[in-house]
């Protein structure tokens, strides 16, 4: 078996590997690549294999960092099969078809400021309508069921505790020895004790693990620690009458803090202030988590059967769908939470409500994610003052505050938790999925533990015979 590593090669986005095996090709994930708006469009238009010659695609979650590229995948020759759960496959539906949009969108941006500068025109990567077609291509299958996804090789998905449907890919086959191998690629880990999934499934019996290494340089806090200074920074916030102004993917962190806000109102911990869930897709990906109630913990359905509620729900939470509903928001002057996507501040009404909150040191503006570089909300992060929305220039008096204790991704010591599970197999630990400063900090902790067999850090490009 060959892999190679073509994409979240020493960096975050962009998840995309190649398996190679009795001349036949397997693609494990097929994401986006965020960074410089330029480099995105032509990095992600443009794969390093031909899609025609692409037999199977396995998915191991809908994050659009994983899922995104999908529709330019079949847009240029894929014909294969689409492996992933269900919850997998519905969240991609909505997900993707969002992404079309905003491919759109962008082009007509980009276009404008190209025509300026008598620059060509260009065209979206893909759009709707291609997302649309693209969705035939999926094939359902269940948890800890095996299947076939080309000759000489068995997978299967086990839950991996990160988003809805998330999991890991386990893939058995023989190497050319004819001996029995596994290796287990680890998705997005997420993490013990989370709002609503269930716990991660950890490795065994594995030969070579690739897995994320994103937050490899620290161990996050608790999410008890973590949900009392979320709680301390609303107060403050509602006690000088401002709003806070939540950056959240739409599928997975939206969910999370939905879970959380609930409670906290039922606790009494915060005031009863109006929570606005303000994202068309995080709506529906929200309906598609009161829909897949087999990916619940035991947790989940103990508070729901407690409150006689769903845990997505309550009294003084709203939706909003329409572009009218958010706008009306900028009208409302009570304290309120708003939460809305894109999770890294980049596209959508996040921007808006952004523009309007920022100048005005009532407000808060909460990061509860990993930013990129070269985002707004990395900049948010990083405390910058000065920032552009829109092409104009605000100067930042709102609060930022950021909380890393509740995302949704695994911390240093979960990674290494992880590793652990199957060191006294391991022949191969290749760290993805993380920036260099991550991955440099996690193999030291690996080699403070000892044992393992040297990580490799993959870099774009890179083979492996296996």
């Amino acid at each position: 078996m060959k892999l190679t590593v073509f994409g979240a090669a020493r960096t975050v986005t962009g998840s995309m590997m190649l398996v190679e095996h009795g001349g036949k090709k397997l693609l494990l994930e097929c994401g986006t690549f965020q960074g410089r708006r330029e480099e995105s469009y032509y990095t992600n238009l443009n794969f390093p294999f031909n899609p025609a010659e692409i037999d199977a695609m396995i998915l191991s979650h809908a994050h659009i960092d994983h899922s995104g590229n999908i529709p330019n995948l079949v847009k240029q020759g894929f014909r294969g099969n689409i492996y992933a759960t269900n919850a997998t496959v519905d969240l991609a539906d909505i997900m993707l078809r969002d992404s079309g949009h905003i491919q759109e969108y962008d082009i007509r941006y980009l276009n404008k400021k190209r025509r300026n500068k008598n620059k060509p025109m260009l065209e979206p990567i893909y759009t709707q309508k291609d997302a649309i077609e693209a969705m035939p291509h999926f094939k359902m299958v269940w948890n800890d069921v095996a299947f076939e996804p080309i000759p000489g090789i068995t997978a299967r998905l086990v839950e991996a505790g990160h988003i809805l449907g998330s999991t890991a890919i386990v893939l058995d086959y023989k190497n050319d020895a004819g001996e029995d191998k596994r290796l287990w690629y680890s998705g997005d880990i997420g993490r013990n004790d989370m709002p609503i999934l269930r716990d991660p499934v950890l490795p065994e019996n594995v030969d070579t693990l690739i897995m994320e290494c994103t937050y490899g340089d620290k161990p996050h806090e608790s999410l008890y620690d973590a949900y009392d200074e979320f709680v301390d920074a609303v107060n403050r916030t509602v006690s000088r009458g401002g709003k806070v102004i939540v950056p959240a993917f739409a599928v997975g962190r939206t969910q999370n803090l939905v879970y959380l806000l609930s409670e906290a109102i039922e606790k009494g911990d915060i005031p009863d202030i109006p929570v606005i869930v303000d994202s068309p897709l995080a709506v529906n990906a929200s309906d598609l988590y009161r829909k897949h109630t087999e990916c619940f913990d035991d947790e989940t359905w103990q508070f729901i059967a407690e409150h006689r509620m769903q845990g997505l729900d309550f009294h003084n939470i709203i939706f909003t769908r329409s572009v009218d509903e958010s706008k009306a928001l900028n009208d409302w002057k009570e304290p309120m939470i708003i939460i809305s996507a894109s999770g890294m501040a980049e596209s959508g009404r996040i921007l808006h409500h952004l523009r309007n909150t920022i100048e005005d040191g009532r407000n808060m503006i909460l990061i509860i994610s990993w930013q990129a570089p070269y985002t707004l909300g990395r900049r948010l992060a990083d405390q910058e003052r000065k920032v552009h929305i829109f092409g104009e220039a605000f100067f930042r008096k709102a609060e930022v505050v950021t909380i890393g204790g509740l995302s949704a991704h695994a911390g240093q010591t979960m990674l290494l938790d992880y590793a652990e599970a199957s060191k006294e197999s391991l022949e191969k630990l290749i760290l993805v999925h993380g920036e260099a400063f991550a991955a440099e900090a996690f193999m030291a902790k690996l080699a403070e533990a000892g044992g393992f067999p040297e990580p490799i850090y993959a870099e774009k490009g890179q083979t492996f015979d296996l």
